[in-house]
């Protein structure tokens, strides 16, 4: 199934001022995510809207996060084994190898009201673990009633539309990548690794 990029629907916001790259690669998708999301947008409250932020990733800057992520990672922790460093790495970055966004499976969201103004989530969007106290973990117990609220509503609309959840990051969601294969008992994933046409 190809790439769309979100950008030609007004029914989604898209917050392009996060993501700058001449190709707007950020902005594509897989159909069925999209169509997963419509569905979501149409499940929230009144006053609510989903904000996207990244879809797409092209796999040559998927390994420039997950290296990134895993040098910090070694720096911090010189007496980590490799297999310490990419296991930790991998709780924040997916492999470059099996990464969702990569296969324009995976999309990086939050909410926002009527006006576009985002919402209180209990983090910032891609916190890792080491800077918010592992807040960013969807079932976070650090954050406030809002914050705990507005996740909830979140989870709701996205998992009833088909969307499976990464728990480290409260603003990952996919379908039809390996992991939602994994999560829901799918013989195989839809979607797997591609550079963007």
């Amino acid at each position: 199934m190809r790439l769309v990029d979100v950008r030609r629907d007004s029914r989604l916001l898209v917050d392009e001022r996060k993501w700058q790259d001449s190709a707007g690669a950020f902005a594509n998708l897989r159909k069925g995510v999209l169509d997963r999301l419509f569905k979501a947008q149409t499940l929230l409250p009144e006053g609510m809207r989903l904000l996207f932020v990244e879809g797409y990733r092209p796999p040559s800057l998927q390994r420039h996060y997950f290296d990134e992520y895993a040098h910090q990672l070694r720096t911090d922790h010189p007496d980590w084994s490799l297999e310490q460093v990419r296991s930790a790495a991998s709780r924040y970055v997916s492999p470059p190898e099996i990464a969702p966004h990569s296969a324009g499976a995976a999309v990086d969201l939050t909410l926002a009201d009527a006006d576009g103004r985002e919402l209180d989530m209990g983090t910032r969007m891609n916190a890792t673990p080491e800077e918010s106290a592992d807040a960013c973990y969807t079932q976070a117990d650090n954050i406030s009633g809002g914050a705990r609220s507005h996740r909830d509503i979140l989870s709701t609309a996205l998992t009833t539309a088909g969307l499976v959840n990464y728990p480290t990051e409260w603003w990952h969601w996919s379908y039809g990548d390996r992991y939602w294969a994994l999560m829901t008992g799918a013989e195989t994933a839809h979607y797997g690794p591609r550079e963007l046409d």
